[in-house]
């Protein structure tokens, strides 16, 4: 397990370097200078080019690339000129709204989903089933936004969570809903197939009672497909859903790069994008260790 670790975490160094290179060059590849929309259309040309020469933009974009990375080394995303004050204190102000939207949002659908699931594969083709089946492929199948707004009330605007606590019951249940669709429906098909497996009728032919057949072996090994998607969520978790948090106006780095993209605030949408990057790499690897754990016979 610890070599596989270490592996793993150099695989995930890797990645993320890939990662910061192909967004610094989508950034640079974009229409329009940095200097001009942060000093305006009315800048001389002698000071664009000593904006160019503070800023290393001046130099070649290796050069660049090089200065961004080393700013990356000392946890510094960058710098908003338009809000006139670091990537990290704007992030360090909205991403724990982000952690309790996300947060609770996932743990309420998994505290659904799973029960459902089991329970749809255990009493599959029974008219529980068709009903859970049914909910969740609505519920799937319809857009965020959608979901949205039905929620909101009508002939009210939506409350940020600033203005009042009521304002995170509908984004959370908002995302609820649609990660409970596809969580239900994976439970529900790897429950099914863990059914299926000679250990569960040696368990079971033993004279164990149901609940621990369940509990005991059928839980824990269904849980290992559910597992990557709980790894691939974890980006939700700390940056949001951009278009919850648009739709209910809540105040968290999923809105606030919708707006940087607005405005053109490029080292706003880089230093998100590079977080978002790196905790996706850090939830594929939490999904990989979590599959040892659940189930010993994986090995890498």
């Amino acid at each position: 397990m610890t070599g596989f670790i270490i592996r793993r975490l150099g695989q995930s160094v890797i990645v993320v370097l890939g990662v910061t290179l192909i967004v610094f060059i989508m950034l640079h590849l974009l229409p329009g200078s940095l200097a001009r929309d942060i000093l305006g259309s009315r800048a001389t040309a002698q000071a664009i080019a000593q904006f160019n020469h503070q800023n290393h933009l001046d130099q070649p974009f290796v050069i660049q690339y090089w200065y961004f990375l080393k700013q990356l080394l000392h946890g510094n995303l960058g710098y908003s000129y338009q809000f006139n004050r670091s990537v990290d204190s704007l992030l360090a102000t909205e991403l724990p709204r982000d952690l309790v939207l996300g947060g609770l949002s996932l743990i309420l659908s998994l505290m659904i989903a799973i029960p459902v699931g089991i329970a749809q594969a255990v009493k599959r083709n029974k008219a529980g089933d068709y009903v859970g089946t049914g909910v969740s492929f609505i519920l799937y199948s319809m857009p965020q936004y959608a979901i949205a707004l039905l929620l909101i009330p009508q002939g009210t605007s939506a409350l940020s969570m600033l203005e009042h606590p009521a304002g995170l019951v509908l984004p959370v249940a908002s995302l609820t809903l649609v990660s409970f669709a596809y969580f239900s429906r994976y439970m529900r098909s790897s429950a099914i197939d863990t059914l299926a497996q000679d250990y569960i009728r040696t368990a079971r032919a033993k004279g164990l009672s149901e609940r621990l057949v369940l509990t005991r072996h059928l839980l824990r090994n269904s849980l290992i497909a559910v597992v990557t998607l709980v790894g691939l969520s974890i980006p939700v978790v700390i940056t949001g859903t951009l278009i919850i948090e648009q739709v209910f106006n809540f105040p968290g780095a999923g809105l606030e790069y919708y707006q940087a993209a607005l405005r053109n605030d490029y080292e706003v949408m880089l230093g998100i994008t590079v977080l978002v990057g790196v905790v996706t790499v850090v939830g594929n690897l939490v999904a990989d260790i979590g599959y040892a754990i659940l189930d010993p016979r994986i090995r890498y």
